[in-house]
């Protein structure tokens, strides 16, 4: 998430955009661009074949992050970070939905969990079976739901995460540890199932 402009930071750009200025939005994109694409390469790289290319990951997220006045809503960079990583997380569920329904009894796309992300030393798992624990992390304990969401798809260091949600950096690592063992648990019992 570093790449911040030392003159111009994210934060505001966001602000100059919130208030209308002509050429922030224009100046925020250059901004947010190449970390845009870090994060969309970092996702795809965890796909094995037949996902998106990086530059269609990014250009979607893109797209659906800048729906009306969507600059408007953020509050700052952390902000935007983490709407960026749920868009990513969206736009990936979108395309595996897509990519099953059109295969009759197609497959989920799956996706590989390293030991810096989830879990250790874990098969491919499906973008959709990892969605659907998400889900029910987030019922269970939705800060650190949040932790994994800003870590797996939004690429953010634990004092980033920490940053952007107001705890402590030793709390994210709980937080972290005790959803990877959750996520460990559910997509080990969904492989069970199928």
């Amino acid at each position: 998430m570093s790449g911040e402009n030392a003159a111009v930071p994210i934060t505001v750009l966001l602000n100059q955009a919130a208030s209308g200025e002509a050429d922030a939005n224009e100046q925020l994109l250059n901004e947010i661009y190449p970390i845009l694409r870090k994060l969309a390469h970092r996702q795809l790289s965890r796909h094995r074949r037949g996902t998106l290319c990086t530059t269609d990951l990014v250009h979607e997220a893109y797209i659906r992050l800048l729906g009306p006045d969507e600059f408007a809503r953020l509050d700052d960079r952390h902000h935007l970070f983490g709407t960026v990583a749920k868009v990513m997380r969206t736009v990936l569920i979108d395309y595996s939905r897509r990519r099953s329904a059109a295969k009759r009894g197609g497959k989920d796309t799956p996706i590989s969990l390293d030991e810096n992300q989830v879990a250790v030393a874990t098969p491919g798992y499906g973008v959709l079976s990892l969605d659907q624990a998400l889900q029910r992390l987030y019922a269970a304990d939705e800060r650190a739901h949040d932790v994994v969401e800003l870590k797996f798809f939004g690429g953010c260091s634990m004092e980033e995460i920490a940053e952007c949600l107001g705890i402590s950096p030793a709390t994210v690592k709980r937080d972290w540890r005790r959803a990877r063992a959750f996520l460990l648990e559910q997509l080990a019992h969904e492989e069970e199932r199928s």
